[in-house]
């Protein structure tokens, strides 16, 4: 076969074998610090990398609830979430099996009006209030340390 028609073959075909992406959401949980906005940042539970509260969506609620509800359970964050997103981020998670997935994440503003003593994952997860531009840093994503970033210059 052809160069031209491999390549015509392996775009028509290609889209068949690729995994739709897996639709998540997550928190940006925000505060005004004494230096200017801070952003909540945990730890992930297996590589210990600075992360932001995410999960999988929830039966019978929002993409935002969701959101807020994974603040709750892996932060210990109480407040108020937005109902429209601030943007997404894709990034590759291995999931049951060791099977890589890309998932699309989509990021939702929650202001917090508290941070609990006791929350689900306490113990798993360390938490930590950074600037956006520290977040940023700290972050693997490129689209998420974009977000972060925005976040900074909009006032967090």
């Amino acid at each position: 076969m052809k160069q031209s028609a491999v390549s015509s073959f392996l775009n028509y075909v290609g889209p068949v074998f690729k995994r739709p992406e897996f639709l998540q959401a997550a928190a940006f949980c925000t505060r005004e610090g004494a230096k200017g906005p801070e952003v909540l940042m945990i730890t992930s539970l297996t590589t210990k990398r600075w992360i932001v509260p995410k999960g999988w969506p929830m039966e019978g609620r929002s993409l935002a609830e969701a959101a807020q509800q994974e603040a709750w359970e892996e932060a210990g964050v109480e407040g108020r979430i937005d109902d429209e997103p601030l943007g997404s981020y894709t990034y590759r998670k291995t999931v049951r099996g060791g099977i890589p997935v890309t998932c699309r994440c989509y990021v939702y503003r929650l202001r917090v009006d508290a941070l609990t003593k006791t929350f689900p994952e306490k113990g798993r997860r360390e938490r930590i209030w950074m600037s956006p531009a520290a977040a940023a840093s700290a972050v693997d994503e490129p689209e998420l340390k974009a977000l972060l970033r925005d976040l900074g210059k909009n006032g967090g």
